[in-house]
């Protein structure tokens, strides 16, 4: 997988989370503990992206 493909997955994999956490907080019972979990895939995601901007 080239560098510019893995970046863009990355970034798609963010996006989802983001609709992910959305969705779930639109629930009339969210689930704290879901919402955390998908903030968190999505933090590592914003990381790994941040380390080859960097690069």
């Amino acid at each position: 997988m080239s560098q510019v493909s893995h970046i863009d997955a990355l970034k798609a994999k963010h996006t989802a989370l983001e609709n992910a956490i959305v969705q779930e907080n639109t629930r009339p019972n969210p689930d704290d503990l879901v919402v955390a979990e998908l903030k968190k895939e999505k933090l590592r995601i914003k990381d790994e992206l941040a380390q080859f901007e960097d690069a």
